[in-house]
């Protein structure tokens, strides 16, 4: 069974939601959907032209994760356009940056940031045992041997 997403942090969606060749009703062209997250990795790498460390950490995954995020949305832009399909932008696994709702996994308090930046620890409790909402299953950072938590470049050699 594959493991479950972890939900990924977007900025501001787009302004439009449906992209289509002009001149041909919608209804004529197949529809090809881009995930919230894939337009979020188009929107960093390409047109903020971010590096992919710096983007993955922006979103809250892996360098590697957003790499795959970036590959198959180029994919599926590169479809769209060269085979006159409609382009819509909806869904996916994502949290908005504003209101990123958090979770203590250790005394169960629930609070919302306003910031892209993950807190450390519970304001109430000062558990670092901290999850988006329960969505992500629990999973904590990533941690060394001796508890505190990897720098990115400390992820890169382990």
């Amino acid at each position: 069974m594959p493991r479950p997403y972890s939900c990924r942090r977007i900025g501001p969606g787009p302004a439009i939601s449906l992209f289509k060749p002009a001149g041909v009703p919608r209804l004529k062209l197949e529809e090809i959907q881009l995930a919230l997250d894939e337009f979020e990795a188009i929107r960093l790498a390409d047109d903020e032209g971010l590096y992919q460390e710096e983007a993955a950490e922006r979103m809250g995954v892996s360098r590697a994760t957003f790499g795959r995020i970036l590959e198959a949305a180029h994919g599926k832009v590169a479809r769209a356009l060269t085979g006159g399909c409609a382009l819509r932008i909806e869904g996916g696994p994502v949290h908005p940056v504003r209101g990123f709702r958090l979770r203590c996994l250790s005394c169960t308090h629930e609070w919302t940031v306003e910031t892209q930046a993950r807190p450390r620890a519970c304001p109430r409790c000062e558990s670092a045992e901290i999850s988006c909402c329960g969505c992500c299953r629990g999973r904590s950072r990533r941690r060394s041997a001796d508890g505190r938590r990897k720098q990115p470049s400390e992820r890169r050699e382990s």
